[in-house]
């Protein structure tokens, strides 16, 4: 598309006002884009300064509506190589500055994406004051209104009206439908199998480093995952509230006792199963042992979050995706909390003192992002291989 055509439909675009009523009652006001739907949704923000496609279709926003912090939005287009899911599950997003691609990669614009898979977008927000109202108040219950036949008042009450995300089970609207393999180099000889709560296929790719991997649906019972003798269990990223799944939690208990059956024994059982966790699998595995989560003001959106390896003492520059986090005053005996974030002190990783599980709370996988933490992969290849 020509500048002059791309500016003739912009100008056009800019018709279309909209608005974003959050429950506290305070309105931002820019112009609609992506699809013409109206969705209630929470309002976080993301710090990262490039990748919104990898955001966009990170199904751990299901429920969100994605306020990016950067300037300008839009300007490298969209293409297939870059997707992390199967598809989009955010609620909605909300920009600053929208403008045109300009990238040999570019398959289509980031307007047309959202339109192709039914996610409305708003731009021209003041998202810096957005974003500040929300460091201030926290995350927000919202109304994304773009037709101009919803008021800002019946806006603000459709908000505060909706359910929210709290005790919510988000995980199985974004799993797969049933088990799959997913691509392996052919010279791997260990064999784990992946919870689907909302992975991302960066995590699954880093995993088939070394490893043949089988993605199971978010609510697959232990015995079906145990009768599959993997060499590791691997829990994913996810949507939304982890005290909500407790079929999940009560699974991850089920795969430690299993491992705590063959530890009592001597190995005369079998082998242990190493279980590693990544965000919400962090979250689900602690609370599998004893442990509480609640939620932060804000969450922590971006990719630039420093956390303290406790055990070298060395800095990590982290990707991060979560509103919820293990409560420090609830960690039981059998954990030992791993990594510390350096902005507030929440925990970022934990281990268990006797059997072969550990997790953390950001993604060191890192699609975008740092690449710091990608020894946490190559540690869990060491425990299958031991």
């Amino acid at each position: 598309m020509s500048i002059e055509a791309f500016e003739e439909r912009w100008k056009a675009q800019r018709e279309r006002k909209a608005f974003l009523a959050l429950e506290d009652g305070t309105v931002f006001h820019g112009v609609a884009f992506g699809a013409s739907v109206e969705r209630c949704g929470e309002v976080v923000f993301n710090t990262g300064m490039c990748g919104y496609q990898e955001i966009l279709t990170d199904p751990s926003y299901a429920g969100q509506f994605v306020t990016l912090t950067v300037a300008e939005v839009g300007n490298y287009g969209v293409n297939r190589e870059d997707v992390e899911s199967r598809g989009l599950f955010l609620s909605g997003l909300v920009i600053g500055d929208y403008t045109q691609p300009s990238n040999f990669r570019s398959d289509q614009s980031l307007d047309e994406y959202l339109k192709a898979n039914g996610v409305p977008g708003i731009c021209g927000v003041d998202t810096r004051a957005l974003t500040i109202h929300l460091r201030d108040h926290g995350n927000q219950k919202a109304y994304m209104c773009l037709s101009g036949e919803v008021s800002e008042s019946e806006a603000v009450a459709k908000a505060r009206s909706w359910e929210g995300l709290d005790g919510r089970d988000y995980a199985a609207k974004v799993t797969c439908a049933r088990p799959y393999p997913f691509a392996c180099k052919t010279h791997a000889m260990l064999h784990v199998i992946a919870y689907d709560f909302g992975i991302k296929t960066n995590i699954l790719r880093s995993l088939a480093n070394f490893a043949c991997v089988t993605l199971v649906p978010a609510g697959t019972p232990a015995a079906e995952v145990l009768a599959m003798k993997p060499d590791g269990v691997f829990l994913s990223n996810g949507p939304a509230d982890p005290a909500a799944l407790r079929y999940a939690i009560e699974n991850i208990r089920e795969i430690l006792d299993y491992d705590r059956s063959i530890a009592e024994s001597g190995g005369s059982g079998g082998s242990a199963i190493p279980v590693f966790g990544i965000c919400l699998g962090h979250q689900l595995l602690s609370l599998a042992c004893g442990a509480k989560t609640g939620r932060l003001k804000f969450g922590h959106h971006g990719c630039n979050h420093p956390v303290r390896n406790l055990k070298t003492g060395h800095v990590e520059i982290t990707s991060q995706n979560h509103n919820f986090a293990v409560l420090p005053d609830s960690v039981p005996d059998c954990l030992e909390i791993t990594h510390v974030n350096l902005n507030d002190g929440s925990i970022e990783g934990v281990r268990h003192r006797t059997l072969p599980a550990f997790s953390v709370q950001y993604h060191p996988e890192s699609c975008p992002g740092p690449h710091d933490s990608a020894y946490l992969f190559s540690q869990f290849k060491d425990m299958m291989a031991k």
